[in-house]
Protein backbone atom coordinates (compact mmCIF):
# COMPACT_ATOMS: atom_id res chain seq x y z
CA UNK A 1 0.00 0.00 0.00
CA UNK A 2 0.99 3.38 -1.13
CA UNK A 3 2.17 5.72 2.22
CA UNK A 4 2.80 9.30 1.94
CA UNK A 5 3.30 11.83 4.86
CA UNK A 6 1.70 14.68 3.10
CA UNK A 7 1.77 18.19 4.59
CA UNK A 8 -0.42 21.19 4.18
CA UNK A 9 1.12 23.77 2.56
CA UNK A 10 -0.28 27.55 1.33
CA UNK A 11 -1.19 27.09 -2.12
CA UNK A 12 -0.80 23.34 -2.61
CA UNK A 13 -4.41 21.28 -2.46
CA UNK A 14 -3.88 17.93 -0.61
CA UNK A 15 -4.50 16.36 -4.28
CA UNK A 16 -1.54 18.03 -5.69
CA UNK A 17 0.64 16.65 -2.95
CA UNK A 18 -0.62 13.41 -3.80
CA UNK A 19 0.07 13.85 -7.31
CA UNK A 20 3.49 15.15 -6.92
CA UNK A 21 3.97 12.02 -4.47
CA UNK A 22 3.11 9.45 -7.18
CA UNK A 23 4.42 10.95 -10.06
CA UNK A 24 8.13 11.22 -8.31
CA UNK A 25 7.58 6.88 -7.80
CA UNK A 26 7.19 6.40 -11.27
CA UNK A 27 9.56 8.10 -12.63
CA UNK A 28 12.06 7.19 -10.21
CA UNK A 29 11.10 3.69 -11.08
CA UNK A 30 10.11 2.70 -7.46
CA UNK A 31 6.61 1.92 -8.96
CA UNK A 32 7.02 -0.33 -12.12
CA UNK A 33 4.96 -0.12 -15.19
CA UNK A 34 2.46 -2.19 -15.06
CA UNK A 35 2.10 -2.46 -11.29
CA UNK A 36 -1.39 -1.86 -9.89
CA UNK A 37 -2.26 1.18 -7.84
CA UNK A 38 -4.97 1.16 -4.72
CA UNK A 39 -8.24 1.79 -5.49
CA UNK A 40 -9.32 5.04 -4.51
CA UNK A 41 -11.44 4.09 -1.60
CA UNK A 42 -8.37 1.67 -0.52
CA UNK A 43 -5.91 4.31 -0.80
CA UNK A 44 -8.43 7.25 1.12
CA UNK A 45 -8.67 5.16 4.19
CA UNK A 46 -4.64 4.23 4.32
CA UNK A 47 -3.87 8.33 3.73
CA UNK A 48 -6.85 9.34 5.67
CA UNK A 49 -7.82 11.34 3.12
CA UNK A 50 -11.67 11.88 1.67
CA UNK A 51 -11.93 9.82 -1.58
CA UNK A 52 -12.62 12.88 -3.97
CA UNK A 53 -8.99 13.57 -3.03
CA UNK A 54 -7.50 10.82 -4.16
CA UNK A 55 -9.98 10.67 -7.50
CA UNK A 56 -8.40 14.13 -8.41
CA UNK A 57 -4.94 13.06 -7.99
CA UNK A 58 -5.40 9.98 -10.00
CA UNK A 59 -7.17 12.29 -12.79
CA UNK A 60 -4.55 14.63 -13.06
CA UNK A 61 -1.93 11.54 -13.55
CA UNK A 62 -4.44 9.91 -16.00
CA UNK A 63 -4.33 12.97 -18.12
CA UNK A 64 -0.37 13.38 -18.29
CA UNK A 65 -0.19 9.81 -19.10
CA UNK A 66 1.74 8.51 -15.93
CA UNK A 67 -1.02 6.10 -15.07
CA UNK A 68 -3.78 4.06 -17.31
CA UNK A 69 -7.34 3.44 -16.21
CA UNK A 70 -8.43 -0.32 -16.97
CA UNK A 71 -12.47 -0.86 -16.71
CA UNK A 72 -13.52 -2.76 -13.56
CA UNK A 73 -9.77 -3.76 -12.92
CA UNK A 74 -8.30 -0.39 -11.56
CA UNK A 75 -5.21 1.46 -12.37
CA UNK A 76 -2.00 0.71 -13.51
CA UNK A 77 1.59 2.46 -13.73
CA UNK A 78 2.22 3.29 -17.55
CA UNK A 79 5.52 2.78 -18.96
CA UNK A 80 7.57 6.09 -18.57
CA UNK A 81 11.42 6.29 -19.00
CA UNK A 82 12.55 6.70 -15.57
CA UNK A 83 14.27 10.41 -14.98
CA UNK A 84 12.46 12.03 -17.75
CA UNK A 85 10.92 15.28 -17.05
CA UNK A 86 7.43 16.12 -17.32
CA UNK A 87 5.95 19.48 -18.35
CA UNK A 88 4.25 21.13 -15.11
CA UNK A 89 0.84 22.04 -15.55
CA UNK A 90 -1.27 24.84 -14.82
CA UNK A 91 -2.11 23.37 -11.25
CA UNK A 92 1.35 22.59 -10.61
CA UNK A 93 2.82 25.57 -11.24
CA UNK A 94 2.59 27.19 -7.61
CA UNK A 95 3.52 23.92 -5.96
CA UNK A 96 6.91 23.59 -8.00
CA UNK A 97 8.17 26.57 -6.44
CA UNK A 98 8.14 24.86 -3.40
CA UNK A 99 9.08 21.70 -4.90
CA UNK A 100 12.20 22.79 -6.55
CA UNK A 101 13.71 25.56 -4.15
CA UNK A 102 16.72 26.12 -6.55
CA UNK A 103 15.29 26.34 -10.06
CA UNK A 104 18.26 26.38 -13.09
CA UNK A 105 15.83 26.29 -15.88
CA UNK A 106 13.90 29.44 -15.15
CA UNK A 107 14.36 32.90 -17.30
CA UNK A 108 12.39 34.91 -15.21
CA UNK A 109 13.56 38.42 -14.81
CA UNK A 110 16.19 39.14 -11.74
CA UNK A 111 14.88 42.49 -11.81
CA UNK A 112 12.62 45.22 -13.66
CA UNK A 113 12.28 48.91 -13.38
CA UNK A 114 8.95 49.55 -12.68
CA UNK A 115 9.22 53.26 -11.25
CA UNK A 116 10.60 54.23 -14.54
CA UNK A 117 8.19 52.17 -16.52
CA UNK A 118 5.02 53.82 -14.78
CA UNK A 119 6.73 57.30 -15.24
CA UNK A 120 7.05 56.41 -18.90
CA UNK A 121 3.55 55.14 -19.51
CA UNK A 122 2.04 58.36 -17.82
CA UNK A 123 4.02 60.31 -19.93
CA UNK A 124 2.79 58.22 -23.20
CA UNK A 125 -1.05 58.95 -21.62
CA UNK A 126 -0.73 62.62 -21.91
CA UNK A 127 1.49 62.88 -24.80
CA UNK A 128 -0.93 60.71 -27.09
CA UNK A 129 -3.96 61.14 -25.96
CA UNK A 130 -6.79 59.86 -27.94
CA UNK A 131 -4.03 58.76 -30.38
CA UNK A 132 -3.23 55.53 -28.68
CA UNK A 133 -6.81 54.45 -29.60
CA UNK A 134 -6.43 54.64 -33.56
CA UNK A 135 -5.15 51.45 -35.55
CA UNK A 136 -1.37 51.27 -35.49
CA UNK A 137 0.69 50.54 -38.90
CA UNK A 138 0.64 46.24 -39.40
CA UNK A 139 4.76 46.49 -39.27
CA UNK A 140 4.35 48.74 -35.57
CA UNK A 141 4.54 52.12 -34.08
CA UNK A 142 7.24 54.22 -35.86
CA UNK A 143 8.78 55.62 -33.22
CA UNK A 144 9.46 52.32 -31.94
CA UNK A 145 10.80 50.97 -34.84
CA UNK A 146 12.86 54.42 -34.90
CA UNK A 147 14.05 53.78 -31.92
CA UNK A 148 14.95 50.26 -32.26
CA UNK A 149 16.92 51.11 -35.67
CA UNK A 150 19.02 53.37 -33.54
CA UNK A 151 19.69 51.07 -30.87
CA UNK A 152 20.67 48.18 -33.28
CA UNK A 153 23.32 50.85 -34.91
CA UNK A 154 24.96 51.95 -31.70
CA UNK A 155 24.62 48.34 -30.36
CA UNK A 156 24.89 46.19 -32.90
CA UNK A 157 26.90 47.44 -35.57
CA UNK A 158 23.87 47.20 -37.56
CA UNK A 159 22.86 50.03 -39.73
CA UNK A 160 19.06 49.35 -41.36
CA UNK A 161 16.11 51.65 -42.15
CA UNK A 162 12.66 51.43 -39.77
CA UNK A 163 11.11 51.03 -42.92
CA UNK A 164 12.91 47.26 -42.68
CA UNK A 165 11.13 46.82 -39.09
CA UNK A 166 8.83 44.63 -38.09
CA UNK A 167 7.51 44.28 -34.86
CA UNK A 168 4.89 41.43 -33.61
CA UNK A 169 3.70 40.32 -29.94
CA UNK A 170 6.52 37.69 -29.32
CA UNK A 171 8.96 35.44 -31.69
CA UNK A 172 6.45 32.90 -32.34
CA UNK A 173 4.25 35.12 -33.78
CA UNK A 174 7.03 36.16 -36.19
CA UNK A 175 7.78 32.85 -37.19
CA UNK A 176 4.67 31.58 -38.21
CA UNK A 177 4.75 34.80 -40.26
CA UNK A 178 8.25 33.77 -41.69
CA UNK A 179 6.77 30.63 -42.87
CA UNK A 180 3.97 32.74 -44.89
CA UNK A 181 6.37 34.75 -46.11
CA UNK A 182 9.34 32.73 -47.49
CA UNK A 183 6.87 29.52 -48.03
CA UNK A 184 5.79 26.49 -46.48
CA UNK A 185 7.44 24.00 -49.54
CA UNK A 186 10.94 24.86 -48.17
CA UNK A 187 12.70 22.63 -45.88
CA UNK A 188 14.09 24.63 -42.44
CA UNK A 189 17.44 23.44 -40.54
CA UNK A 190 17.18 24.18 -37.05
CA UNK A 191 19.89 23.68 -34.73
CA UNK A 192 21.06 20.38 -33.25
CA UNK A 193 21.26 20.49 -29.68
CA UNK A 194 18.87 23.41 -29.54
CA UNK A 195 15.63 24.96 -28.51
CA UNK A 196 12.81 22.31 -29.31
CA UNK A 197 9.98 24.88 -28.90
CA UNK A 198 11.40 26.36 -32.49
CA UNK A 199 11.08 23.32 -34.34
CA UNK A 200 7.58 22.77 -33.00
CA UNK A 201 6.76 25.86 -33.98
CA UNK A 202 7.83 25.02 -37.42
CA UNK A 203 6.23 21.63 -37.93
CA UNK A 204 2.98 22.70 -36.32
CA UNK A 205 3.41 25.68 -39.49
CA UNK A 206 3.36 22.92 -41.49
CA UNK A 207 6.31 22.82 -43.21
CA UNK A 208 9.80 20.07 -42.79
CA UNK A 209 12.58 20.33 -40.52
CA UNK A 210 16.04 19.07 -40.26
CA UNK A 211 18.25 19.19 -37.04
CA UNK A 212 21.84 20.86 -38.05
CA UNK A 213 24.16 19.17 -35.91
CA UNK A 214 26.79 21.27 -34.86
CA UNK A 215 30.67 21.26 -34.18
CA UNK A 216 33.58 23.60 -31.94
CA UNK A 217 32.55 26.44 -35.08
CA UNK A 218 28.34 26.48 -35.08
CA UNK A 219 26.37 24.58 -38.10
CA UNK A 220 27.95 22.26 -40.00
CA UNK A 221 27.11 22.73 -43.77
CA UNK A 222 27.15 19.17 -44.35
CA UNK A 223 23.81 19.01 -42.86
CA UNK A 224 22.50 21.79 -45.12
CA UNK A 225 22.33 20.14 -48.15
CA UNK A 226 18.47 19.41 -47.80
CA UNK A 227 17.46 22.86 -46.30
CA UNK A 228 16.74 26.34 -48.29
CA UNK A 229 15.88 27.85 -44.51
CA UNK A 230 18.87 28.17 -41.86
CA UNK A 231 17.30 29.27 -38.28
CA UNK A 232 20.53 29.54 -36.07
CA UNK A 233 22.00 31.77 -33.36
CA UNK A 234 25.06 32.72 -34.19
CA UNK A 235 26.17 35.09 -31.38
CA UNK A 236 25.24 32.89 -28.59
CA UNK A 237 23.86 29.12 -29.05
CA UNK A 238 21.43 27.69 -26.49
CA UNK A 239 22.18 25.16 -24.82
CA UNK A 240 26.07 25.02 -25.46
CA UNK A 241 27.09 28.50 -25.30
CA UNK A 242 28.76 28.31 -28.69
CA UNK A 243 29.65 31.43 -30.96
CA UNK A 244 29.81 31.32 -34.70
CA UNK A 245 33.77 32.76 -35.54
CA UNK A 246 33.99 34.91 -38.68
CA UNK A 247 34.87 31.77 -40.97
CA UNK A 248 31.73 29.90 -40.01
CA UNK A 249 29.84 32.90 -40.58
CA UNK A 250 31.31 33.87 -44.39
CA UNK A 251 31.04 30.34 -45.34
CA UNK A 252 27.31 30.38 -44.27
CA UNK A 253 26.67 33.83 -45.98
CA UNK A 254 27.92 31.78 -49.08
CA UNK A 255 25.67 28.98 -49.35
CA UNK A 256 22.82 31.11 -48.83
CA UNK A 257 23.76 33.71 -51.74
CA UNK A 258 24.26 30.71 -53.66
CA UNK A 259 20.47 29.97 -54.66
CA UNK A 260 17.10 30.93 -52.94
CA UNK A 261 18.12 30.60 -49.25
CA UNK A 262 17.53 32.43 -46.41
CA UNK A 263 18.99 32.78 -43.07
CA UNK A 264 17.11 33.33 -40.03
CA UNK A 265 19.65 35.57 -37.29
CA UNK A 266 18.02 34.73 -33.74
CA UNK A 267 20.25 36.98 -31.91
CA UNK A 268 18.90 35.38 -28.78
CA UNK A 269 20.68 36.90 -25.39
CA UNK A 270 23.48 38.43 -27.34
CA UNK A 271 23.29 41.94 -24.66
CA UNK A 272 24.89 39.99 -21.71
CA UNK A 273 28.01 39.00 -22.62
CA UNK A 274 30.21 39.97 -19.67
CA UNK A 275 34.23 39.63 -20.90
CA UNK A 276 33.53 40.97 -24.31
CA UNK A 277 31.88 43.50 -26.86
CA UNK A 278 28.93 41.95 -28.43
CA UNK A 279 30.17 39.80 -31.52
CA UNK A 280 28.75 42.06 -35.01
CA UNK A 281 25.22 41.03 -36.25
CA UNK A 282 25.62 38.37 -38.95
CA UNK A 283 22.87 40.70 -41.41
CA UNK A 284 25.89 43.60 -40.75
CA UNK A 285 27.90 41.00 -43.39
CA UNK A 286 24.84 40.04 -45.55
CA UNK A 287 25.68 41.53 -48.81
CA UNK A 288 23.30 39.71 -51.08
CA UNK A 289 20.17 40.42 -48.79
CA UNK A 290 19.90 36.91 -47.54
CA UNK A 291 19.43 37.34 -43.61
CA UNK A 292 16.71 37.98 -41.18
CA UNK A 293 17.56 39.34 -38.24
CA UNK A 294 15.18 38.66 -34.90
CA UNK A 295 15.43 39.91 -31.34
CA UNK A 296 13.10 39.85 -28.45
CA UNK A 297 12.62 42.66 -25.50
CA UNK A 298 11.37 39.35 -23.86
CA UNK A 299 14.49 38.13 -22.01
CA UNK A 300 16.22 41.72 -21.60
CA UNK A 301 13.44 43.18 -19.83
CA UNK A 302 10.58 40.45 -18.78
CA UNK A 303 9.11 37.62 -20.44
CA UNK A 304 5.78 39.36 -20.00
CA UNK A 305 6.75 42.30 -22.16
CA UNK A 306 5.49 40.48 -25.35
CA UNK A 307 7.60 42.99 -27.86
CA UNK A 308 9.43 41.31 -30.68
CA UNK A 309 11.10 42.01 -33.99
CA UNK A 310 12.36 41.12 -36.71
CA UNK A 311 14.38 43.24 -39.49
CA UNK A 312 13.72 42.26 -43.25
CA UNK A 313 16.21 42.51 -45.88
CA UNK A 314 14.33 45.30 -48.55
CA UNK A 315 13.25 42.94 -51.43
CA UNK A 316 11.70 40.39 -48.76
CA UNK A 317 9.65 43.48 -47.07
CA UNK A 318 8.28 44.23 -50.45
CA UNK A 319 6.57 40.98 -50.99
CA UNK A 320 5.80 41.45 -47.52
CA UNK A 321 3.88 44.84 -48.36
CA UNK A 322 2.23 43.33 -51.47
CA UNK A 323 1.41 39.57 -49.94
CA UNK A 324 0.79 40.63 -46.41
CA UNK A 325 -0.17 43.79 -45.93
CA UNK A 326 -3.73 43.21 -44.63
CA UNK A 327 -2.53 42.20 -41.44
CA UNK A 328 -2.55 44.15 -38.34
CA UNK A 329 0.37 45.08 -35.52
CA UNK A 330 -0.47 42.68 -32.55
CA UNK A 331 1.44 44.67 -30.40
CA UNK A 332 -0.65 47.75 -28.20
CA UNK A 333 0.15 51.36 -29.07
CA UNK A 334 -0.14 51.75 -25.40
CA UNK A 335 3.45 49.54 -25.08
CA UNK A 336 4.72 50.20 -27.90
CA UNK A 337 5.39 53.84 -26.80
CA UNK A 338 6.28 53.16 -23.93
CA UNK A 339 8.94 51.23 -25.40
CA UNK A 340 10.12 53.60 -27.79
CA UNK A 341 10.77 56.41 -24.45
CA UNK A 342 12.48 53.66 -22.69
CA UNK A 343 14.93 53.35 -25.78
CA UNK A 344 15.22 56.71 -27.25
CA UNK A 345 16.02 58.27 -23.35
CA UNK A 346 18.81 55.70 -22.94
CA UNK A 347 16.97 53.85 -19.86
CA UNK A 348 17.23 50.23 -21.63
CA UNK A 349 21.14 50.83 -22.04
CA UNK A 350 21.27 51.64 -18.72
CA UNK A 351 18.83 48.44 -17.57
CA UNK A 352 21.31 46.42 -19.80
CA UNK A 353 24.19 47.42 -18.22
CA UNK A 354 22.81 47.06 -14.71
CA UNK A 355 22.01 44.04 -15.35
CA UNK A 356 25.26 42.59 -16.71
CA UNK A 357 26.77 43.32 -13.57
CA UNK A 358 24.08 41.85 -11.47
CA UNK A 359 24.17 38.65 -13.88
CA UNK A 360 27.86 38.53 -13.63
CA UNK A 361 27.58 39.06 -9.68
CA UNK A 362 24.79 36.31 -9.56
CA UNK A 363 26.82 33.97 -12.48
CA UNK A 364 30.19 34.12 -10.08
CA UNK A 365 28.56 33.30 -6.64
CA UNK A 366 27.38 30.10 -8.57
CA UNK A 367 30.49 29.20 -9.93
CA UNK A 368 31.85 29.80 -6.36
CA UNK A 369 29.10 28.03 -4.67
CA UNK A 370 29.87 24.76 -7.00
CA UNK A 371 33.82 25.27 -6.25
CA UNK A 372 33.28 25.02 -2.54
CA UNK A 373 30.99 21.80 -2.62
CA UNK A 374 32.59 18.37 -1.63
CA UNK A 375 31.85 17.13 -5.20
CA UNK A 376 33.82 19.91 -7.01
CA UNK A 377 36.74 18.17 -8.45
CA UNK A 378 34.14 15.56 -10.39
CA UNK A 379 32.70 19.17 -12.19
CA UNK A 380 33.89 20.73 -15.19
CA UNK A 381 32.19 24.31 -16.07
CA UNK A 382 32.13 25.23 -19.88
CA UNK A 383 31.07 28.19 -21.74
CA UNK A 384 30.37 30.58 -18.37
CA UNK A 385 31.28 33.93 -20.10
CA UNK A 386 28.23 34.60 -22.55
CA UNK A 387 24.35 34.40 -22.12
CA UNK A 388 22.66 33.69 -18.89
CA UNK A 389 23.70 29.84 -18.52
CA UNK A 390 26.49 28.06 -18.62
CA UNK A 391 27.65 24.16 -18.66
CA UNK A 392 28.71 21.61 -16.10
CA UNK A 393 30.43 18.32 -16.83
CA UNK A 394 29.52 15.66 -14.28
CA UNK A 395 32.10 13.13 -13.98
CA UNK A 396 30.01 10.25 -13.08
CA UNK A 397 28.67 6.80 -14.24
CA UNK A 398 25.16 7.76 -13.49
CA UNK A 399 22.67 8.16 -16.76
CA UNK A 400 21.16 12.01 -17.48
CA UNK A 401 17.56 10.98 -15.87
CA UNK A 402 18.65 9.47 -12.88
CA UNK A 403 21.44 12.56 -12.48
CA UNK A 404 18.58 15.32 -12.83
CA UNK A 405 16.46 12.98 -10.66
CA UNK A 406 18.87 12.96 -7.86
CA UNK A 407 19.34 16.75 -7.98
CA UNK A 408 15.01 17.21 -8.07
CA UNK A 409 14.86 15.59 -4.86
CA UNK A 410 17.83 17.71 -3.66
CA UNK A 411 15.31 20.72 -4.31
CA UNK A 412 17.47 21.72 -7.73
CA UNK A 413 15.12 21.27 -11.31
CA UNK A 414 18.03 20.89 -13.89
CA UNK A 415 18.01 19.95 -17.34
CA UNK A 416 20.40 17.75 -18.76
CA UNK A 417 22.03 19.15 -22.45
CA UNK A 418 21.22 15.66 -24.10
CA UNK A 419 17.26 16.98 -23.47
CA UNK A 420 18.07 19.21 -26.06
CA UNK A 421 18.66 16.32 -28.54
CA UNK A 422 15.29 15.17 -31.04
CA UNK A 423 17.39 12.38 -32.36
CA UNK A 424 20.49 10.17 -31.29
CA UNK A 425 23.13 12.07 -28.66
CA UNK A 426 26.18 11.92 -28.94
CA UNK A 427 29.09 10.88 -26.03
CA UNK A 428 30.34 13.77 -25.40
CA UNK A 429 27.07 15.72 -24.42
CA UNK A 430 25.84 13.15 -21.62
CA UNK A 431 26.64 14.35 -18.22
CA UNK A 432 26.25 17.91 -19.01
CA UNK A 433 24.05 20.26 -17.14
CA UNK A 434 22.93 23.02 -18.15
CA UNK A 435 23.04 25.80 -15.64
CA UNK A 436 20.38 28.30 -16.70
CA UNK A 437 20.72 31.16 -13.90
CA UNK A 438 18.74 34.12 -14.88
CA UNK A 439 15.61 33.54 -12.53
CA UNK A 440 16.97 31.51 -9.91
CA UNK A 441 17.02 32.73 -6.31
CA UNK A 442 21.09 32.30 -5.12
CA UNK A 443 20.28 32.26 -1.39
CA UNK A 444 18.52 28.76 -1.93
CA UNK A 445 21.93 27.33 -3.60
CA UNK A 446 23.59 26.42 -0.39
CA UNK A 447 21.31 24.85 1.48
CA UNK A 448 20.46 22.82 -1.99
CA UNK A 449 24.05 21.55 -2.71
CA UNK A 450 24.24 20.51 0.77
CA UNK A 451 21.08 18.52 0.45
CA UNK A 452 22.42 16.86 -2.29
CA UNK A 453 25.44 16.27 -0.98
CA UNK A 454 24.39 14.70 2.09
CA UNK A 455 21.34 12.82 0.21
CA UNK A 456 24.58 11.11 -2.14
CA UNK A 457 26.37 10.62 0.91
CA UNK A 458 23.79 8.84 3.11
CA UNK A 459 23.48 6.12 1.14
CA UNK A 460 20.33 6.91 -0.08
CA UNK A 461 21.02 5.25 -3.51
CA UNK A 462 19.56 2.44 -5.43
CA UNK A 463 21.20 -0.49 -4.70
CA UNK A 464 24.73 -1.02 -6.76
CA UNK A 465 24.79 2.93 -7.59
CA UNK A 466 28.27 4.97 -6.96
CA UNK A 467 28.06 8.01 -5.87
CA UNK A 468 28.68 11.20 -7.57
Amino acid sequence: MLTYELKKQPGVPLYEALYRCIRRDILSGQLRAGEKLPSKRALAENLELSKVTVEAAYNQLLSEGFIRSEEKRGYYVEAVEHGQSASPTPVAAEAQAAEFPVDLTANGPAQFPFSVWSRLQRKVMLDQGLQLLSPMPNRGCLALRQAIAAHLAGFRDLHVSAEQIIIGAGTDFLYNLLVQLLGREKCYAVEEPGYQKIRQIYQAAGVSCVGARLDREGVRLDDLERASVLHFSPAHHFPTGLITPMRRRLALLEWASAGDRWIIEDDYDSEFRFNSHPVPAMQSLDRAGRVIYMNTFSRSLAPAIRISYMVLPPALMERFRQSFGFYSCTVSSFEQYALAEFLTQGYFEKHINRMRKFYKSRRNRILEELERCPFAERLTVLEQDAGLHFLVRVDTPRSDGRLTELCAQAGIRVRCLSEYYSGPVPKTAQHCLVVNYGGVREENIPNALMRLTQFVGNGRLQSGENML
